[in-house]
């Protein structure tokens, strides 16, 4: 390391010494502190000398105004809400009573739809029926007129050939005077 003079030696413990007393700069008695809140006094001073905390107040209350209008706007528009919630669900509660009376009046009808297509069957069965005892009592009639006109004819066949066989013309003239005699005596 070099040396160095005594006379340097001096020299900075003069200058480091002098580095530990600095004197802090100074106008008109305030140091750097003193001016800034001289600063700070005067700008709160300017401040309430423009009444700024007045119109901060006054934005505060158009906000709060402001803030209150929205609140009643919603809360208007909350009870109009409620009132149609109220009136649909009124409307469904309607809705559904009026279903239960169309289901009611659907389940009547169709109760009295059956009830007339039984009474309708049973009348057309009974119609049937009778139509065909009808039919079944007209080909009995039929059958008795042909079996009748059958044996009628059969009858006269067999008279004519017992009349053939046992009368003679004789006989038939003495029929034929009495059935005359008949005639005459029945005026």
């Amino acid at each position: 390391m070099a040396e160095t003079a005594p006379h340097d030696t001096v020299a900075m413990t003069e200058h480091q010494a002098g580095a530990e007393a600095h004197a802090e700069p100074t106008a008109w008695g305030l140091d750097a502190t003193g001016w800034v809140a001289l600063a700070m006094i005067v700008v709160i001073a300017m401040m309430i000398w423009k009444k700024v905390p007045a119109a901060i107040g006054k934005a505060l209350d158009r906000k709060i105004d402001s803030i209150r209008e929205q609140l009643d706007e919603a809360a208007q528009l909350r009870a109009e809400a409620e009132a149609i919630k109220a009136e649909y669900e009124a409307k469904a509660a309607k809705a559904g009573e009026e279903a239960e009376l169309m289901l009611e009046r659907a389940r009547h009808e169709a109760e009295a739809i059956v009830a007339q297509a039984e009474r309708d069957s049973t009348a057309l069965v009974e119609r049937r029926a009778r139509m065909a005892e009808d039919k079944i009592g007209a080909a009995e009639r039929a059958a008795v007129a042909e079996v009748r006109a059958k044996a009628a004819g059969a009858a006269a066949a067999a008279a004519k050939t017992l009349i053939t066989e046992q009368h003679d013309a004789g006989a038939d003239k003495v029929m034929i005077d009495s059935a005359i005699a008949g005639l005459g005596s029945a005026r």
